[in-house]
C-alpha cells in the first residue's frame, strides 16, 4: 500500500460527514458513536496537515480544502464501491462510456439498441456531462469528448467531420423567406454558446463580418438550441450529423446546400492507449466509426 494513503475508516468518516453535513448523522450511518467519527477525521486532519471542516458553527461545514478533497474522494469510494459490485455480480464484460450530453441525447442513445443486439455480451453503463472525467479514477472505459484536441498522453480520434449549416424547422421557413446569408441578419437567431464554431464563423465565412443585435437565444447546449429551432424559435447553426436525426425525420431543413457549410471536427473518442487492449473497448470504438461512417441522418446500420 502506498505510504500516503490515509486509513479508510478516517476517509469513510470523513466522506459520510462531508455528504450529510453533520458528525452526529454520519455516525449513524456508519454505527459509530459521533466522538469516534470526530476522532477519525481529526486524525485524518492530522496526517493531512490541514482543516478540512469548519467547527465554529452548528454544521460540519467543509473547508475550500475540504471541498476539494470531498471532491476526489467521494469518486475514489464510488470507483471502488463500483468495482467491488461488478465482482460480487459476476460482471466481467462491463464498458463504461463517457460522453457529451449533445452528442449522448441526439447521436448515441439513438443508435444504442444497434450496439445491445451486436454485443449482447457487454453490460454498458452510459453518463454524460460537459466536464470531462478523470481516467485515473478508473470509472470511466472510453469518453466521447466535445472541443479542441488537447488531451495529451490520451488516444485520440475524431468520430466525424461535422459540416456547420444553419438550420430551421420547415414552418419558420415557410413563414420566413431566405434566400441569402444577408436575409439571416433580420431573422431571430439561435446560439449554441459551447459550440466550436459559432454564427460569427458562419458569417463571416459568406464575407458578412457584421452580426445583427443581440441573439434571440442563448443556449449552454446544442440539445437545447437545436429544439428550439425545432419549435420554431428562430435559425440555428450547427451541425448537421448532431441534427442529423431532426433532418431525417423532417423536423430541421437545411437553409442552404452543403456548398456554404463549415467543416471541422470537434467530437473525439479519447481514452488511455491501454483501454484499447480491452475486446470491449474496440469493438465499442468500431461500432462508433462504423455508425459514423454512414450519410447524416441515416438509422442504424443493421
Amino acid at each position: 500500500m502506498r505510504s500516503s494513503f490515509p486509513p479508510l475508516s478516517c476517509l469513510l468518516a470523513f466522506e459520510a460527514a462531508a455528504r450529510r453535513h453533520s458528525f452526529a448523522a454520519a455516525a449513524a450511518e456508519l454505527s459509530l458513536t459521533p466522538s469516534a467519527v470526530s476522532h477519525q477525521i481529526a486524525k485524518l486532519e492530522e496526517l493531512l496537515g490541514v482543516r478540512l471542516f469548519d467547527r465554529s458553527g452548528r454544521h460540519a461545514g467543509l473547508t475550500d480544502v475540504g471541498r476539494d478533497y470531498m471532491g476526489r474522494v467521494s469518486l475514489a469510494l464510488e470507483a471502488i464501491s463500483a468495482a467491488t459490485d461488478h465482482v460480487r455480480k459476476g460482471v466481467r464484460n462491463r464498458l463504461h462510456v463517457h460522453s457529451s450530453p449533445s452528442f449522448a441525447t441526439l447521436w448515441l442513445m439513438p443508435r444504442l439498441a444497434d450496439f445491445a443486439r451486436r454485443h449482447p455480451e457487454i453490460v454498458l453503463s452510459l453518463s454524460s456531462s460537459p466536464a470531462p472525467p478523470d481516467f485515473a479514477v478508473g470509472q470511466v472505459d472510453i469518453d466521447i469528448r466535445y472541443g479542441v484536441p488537447n488531451w495529451p498522453h490520451l488516444h485520440v480520434q475524431p468520430v466525424f467531420e461535422e459540416r456547420i449549416l444553419p438550420l430551421a424547422s420547415p414552418a419558420f421557413l415557410a413563414a420566413h423567406r431566405v434566400d441569402q446569408p444577408e436575409d439571416l441578419l433580420r431573422l431571430p437567431l439561435i446560439q449554441s454558446a459551447a459550440n466550436v464554431l459559432q454564427w460569427t464563423d458562419w458569417f463571416r465565412s459568406r464575407h458578412l463580418p457584421s452580426m445583427p443585435g443581440p441573439y434571440a437565444y442563448s443556449f449552454d447546449r446544442s440539445v437545447m438550441a437545436l429544439e428550439a429551432a425545432v419549435q420554431g424559435l428562430g435559425v440555428v447553426c450547427d451541425s448537421t450529423s448532431i441534427a442529423g436525426l431532426h433532418l431525417r425525420d423532417g423536423r430541421l431543413r437545411k437553409v442552404f446546400d452543403d456548398r456554404w457549410c463549415l467543416k471541422t471536427q470537434a467530437h473525439f473518442i479519447v481514452c488511455p492507449q491501454r483501454h484499447l487492449d480491452r475486446p470491449q473497448v474496440t469493438n465499442f470504438v468500431n461500432w462508433v466509426r462504423e455508425q459514423a461512417a454512414q450519410p447524416e441522418g441515416a438509422p442504424p446500420l443493421p
